[in-house]
């Protein structure tokens, strides 16, 4: 994500920023999860307040949004994992570790090129792996899921405060000037890139039918998410950019641990090896956290979408023995995988951005659009100050949505465009409303 618009050191500014709009948002996915509890998030909420082809449009978006934000965190494992091997010093041809797609090329810490830009003969195993496993961790069922995932989050948060409370002793002011090299329009710009990595609170919605009190445990599940990955974001982005000069992070797949090996390469500085270590084994099990969450998302959009007969029924058969929606998250698995091995984290990160924005647009309207024709309906948790905040969530989303390349709306509107077709075609055929004329 680094080199683009706004990616050095304002990168705490843009997070601030992205912050403040997802708290805009969470607040109406809370209020939408203690009246709607069911599987699908997005989708089903907006199913009940602006109808099934909005509702299908969303659906079709989130499959987007987990699909591409997944692909994008895949990519980064298999960063890391060379890193790690790198530490070992275990060489390993880098056409098995890296895509096949790479619009940057690839360097060593050096600047000399290993790969030039475009396609080059390869595969990235390590991303395609783990999606797999991660793949049958989930149909296995919910429960192991749950508990594995709880013990991920603490080993990441782990490794998040020993990157901070070592890296804070190797600041170097210069770093920071100019702090917003590019203006405005430039954290603007940031904020769209990097939005994806706060769509966990979305996660926690679709998983709402699984809670044992959800009217209660889901608003406070999203607003607490929230708030500890603020803080944790803006001390990472703040202490990495203070450590190194941005521009050596651009188009970093690992830039927190590279960023590490520099500066342990300098005199003085020789314990940050072992502070590597320790923060590189966090990332990795951070990111088969976050993985496994995005993909437990994924499958239940599938699976509400076909509850609803707008897919075809495979997609909601439930396994016999785990009781998981296993053929959906199957397929959610290989969706993910085959494209994680091909292509590179800063074409998926904006696709995922864009969808998860429209995702958050149409959620803000949908607690308007509830709020007038459903007034009466007991709600475990409500928005403040009226129809204040869902139309600031809306706005900011759309001037999110506007920092995002010309190419990823041409991309998000084709998708949108197959989507469709699917719908016209299919799906509202399927419908229990659907009237033959």
């Amino acid at each position: 994500m680094a080199g683009r618009p706004g990616a050095g050191p304002a990168l705490a500014l843009s997070l601030v920023l992205v912050a403040i709009v997802c708290g805009l948002t969470g607040l109406c996915y809370a209020e939408l999860a203690s009246m709607i509890p069911i599987a699908g998030s997005a989708y089903t909420y907006t199913y009940a307040t602006l109808g099934e082809l909005i509702a299908w449009i969303i659906g079709w978006d989130l499959i987007l949004e987990y699909a591409f934000s997944n692909m994008s965190v895949s990519v980064g494992f298999a960063a890391h994992i060379v890193d790690l091997l790198d530490w070992l010093r275990i060489p390993i041809d880098p056409k098995w570790l890296s895509p096949a797609f790479l619009p940057l090329g690839l360097q060593d810490l050096s600047g000399k090129d290993i790969f030039a830009s475009g396609w080059h003969f390869g595969f990235d195993i390590p991303a395609f792996v783990v999606v797999l496993l991660l793949t049958v961790v989930l149909v296995r069922g919910i429960r192991e899921s749950a508990r594995t995932n709880n013990i991920m989050v603490l080993v990441k948060i782990a490794a998040i405060l020993l990157f901070i409370g070592f890296g804070t002793s190797f600041i170097h002011g210069s770093n920071y000037h100019p702090f917003s090299p590019n203006g405005f329009s430039g954290v603007l710009a940031g904020g769209s890139i990097i939005f994806f990595t706060y769509i966990g609170f979305d996660s926690v919605s679709t998983a709402s039918e699984e809670c044992r009190n959800p009217r209660r445990d889901v608003p406070i599940g999203i607003i607490a998410t929230l708030i500890v990955c603020t803080i944790l974001y803006v001390g990472v982005a703040a202490v990495l950019t203070g450590m190194v000069p941005w521009q050596s992070i651009a188009g970093d797949g690992a830039p927190v641990v590279n960023a590490l090996k520099r500066v342990s390469l300098l005199p003085g500085a020789h314990r940050l090896h072992w502070v590597r270590l320790f923060v590189l084994l966090g990332a990795l099990v951070g990111m088969v956290s976050s993985i496994l969450v995005f993909q437990l998302g994924q499958a239940r959009v599938w699976y509400a979408m076909s509850r609803d007969r707008l897919l075809p029924d495979v997609f909601s058969s439930v396994h016999p023995k785990f009781r998981t929606p296993a053929f959906a998250t199957w397929v959610a698995g290989f969706l993910v995988a085959i494209p994680a091995g091909l292509f590179d984290v800063g074409t998926f990160a904006e696709m995922s951005n864009i969808g998860t924005l429209f995702a958050f647009v149409l959620v803000s309207i949908g607690v308007i659009v509830l709020r007038s024709k459903d007034p009466a309906r007991h709600r475990g948790f409500r928005v403040p100050f009226g129809p204040v905040i869902p139309l600031l969530s809306t706005f900011f989303c759309v001037l999110l949505m506007a920092g995002l390349p010309a190419i990823t709306w041409v991309r998000f509107f084709v998708w949108l465009v197959i989507g469709l077709c699917v719908y016209y075609f299919y799906s509202r055929k399927r419908s229990e409303f659907y009237q033959a004329k």
